[in-house]
């Protein structure tokens, strides 16, 4: 019974098209008017700009030792990726149901949003929360502000989990990211003119150096994590007008992932200083240039606590008892940050995340559906 609205619930929240670039609030506007039904208490904690927001949907007495099951809404572009359905509608082949979104990661959300009418009827001794985030695939940038109503608003919150696509295997640990946008304006001239102008674009190949030094340095052997140790890798890049024409402008992005316990003080200050050092020279040469550091997110690692509620939850129910660490990052170490036993642990491959023609397998559905059954009766 709770894998068909599982399903069902799934069709309607691929429908919404929250790529992260848009605004989610038709799908909460549609999650608040179903969990109403059944009773929930609702609380939104929106972005400043109101066009987002995170939902909170509690369910029981709020008493400490609550459950927090926690996804995001949106989801990662289309653009350019050769899909052979449409990826706003579930299109069943076989055993697979594809869509943006059905791993990662509205395949969770939708089956615990079926299991609502059955929090509902239990008398439950400690509260499930629901937690819904916007704008993860973006660095996690609308979830520390839902973690810190949960922190500061609610009582004690005993395990949280996050329904990233893991195969429904538990993931006691996860990378953090840091990354960042530099912005470097030069002064155009004439390409033969060198002396004439500054390059923005050439400026910046010393910073880009420096970030393939780093990632380098610090590598790591005998982790658990794979890749080990830490990564920098230049994602975006944009600047110039013409091959002839030294460019005006030149902006790029990059990202630090690192293990938990890597403080990245160091990596940052040398790349600070680097930038500093760049601004200095093309002020000295372009007075109206220079060079700057944004920083767009910081998500910190989630850690081994192997002993956490969370972990002793998770896996007295699904009998995992495999230790697992992901690279990727994802929201559980925000939570854990706030002293809330966190894992993470849902339905779906990791491998098939962000990728054309994104699918979920119904068994994987259907072990979610029974792994939170499981775990909301448990609470009674």
């Amino acid at each position: 019974m709770y894998l068909n609205r599982a399903i069902d619930i799934l069709k309607t929240l691929v429908g919404f098209d929250t790529t992260s670039r848009n605004s989610n609030l038709e799908l909460i506007i549609w999650a608040e008017d179903y969990l109403a039904q059944f009773g929930a208490s609702l609380v939104r904690i929106p972005n400043d700009d109101g066009n987002k927001t995170n939902l909170i949907a509690s369910f029981g007495p709020m008493v400490d030792g609550g459950i927090v099951l926690s996804g995001h809404s949106d989801v990662v572009p289309i653009d350019d990726q050769d899909w052979t359905s449409d990826p706003w509608a579930i299109t069943q082949r076989g055993d697979k149901l594809y869509g943006r979104g059905t791993c990662d990661m509205k395949g969770f959300l939708a089956c615990v949003l079926a299991l609502a009418p059955r929090i509902a009827q239990l008398k439950l001794r400690t509260p499930i929360h629901i937690a819904i985030s916007y704008d993860e695939e973006v660095g996690c940038i609308g979830a520390p502000r839902m973690v810190n109503k949960l922190h500061c608003d609610f009582p004690k919150i005993g395990a949280v989990i996050v329904g990233e696509p893991t195969d429904m295997k538990v993931v006691s640990a996860h990378k953090g990211i840091s990354s960042f946008v530099v912005q470097i304006t030069g002064m155009e001239a004439h390409s033969s003119r060198t002396d004439m102008g500054v390059s923005a674009i050439m400026e910046a190949i010393p910073i880009f150096n420096l970030i393939v030094d780093l990632g380098e340095k610090n590598a790591r052997a005998n982790s658990q994590f794979t890749p080990a140790g830490t990564t920098m890798t230049i994602g975006l890049i944009k600047g110039g007008t013409a091959v002839n024409i030294l460019a005006h402008h030149c902006e790029f992005a990059f990202d630090i992932r690192s293990e938990p316990d890597v403080d990245l003080a160091p990596i940052i200050a040398a790349i600070a200083a680097k930038i500093n050092e760049i601004d200095t020279s093309i002020k000295a040469r372009a007075p109206n240039g220079g060079a700057k550091l944004i920083r767009r997110s910081n998500t910190p690692g989630l850690n081994f606590a192997t002993d956490s509620l969370a972990e002793q939850l998770a896996r007295r129910i699904n009998g995992d008892n495999e230790i697992l660490a992901v690279s990727y990052a994802a929201e559980a170490g925000l939570f854990q940050q706030k002293d809330m036993p966190t894992i993470i642990c849902g339905p779906g491959s990791i491998l098939q995340a962000h990728q054309p023609d994104e699918y979920v397998e119904i068994a994987q559905l259907d072990k979610c559906v029974k792994f939170l059954e499981a775990l909301v009766e448990s609470q009674i």
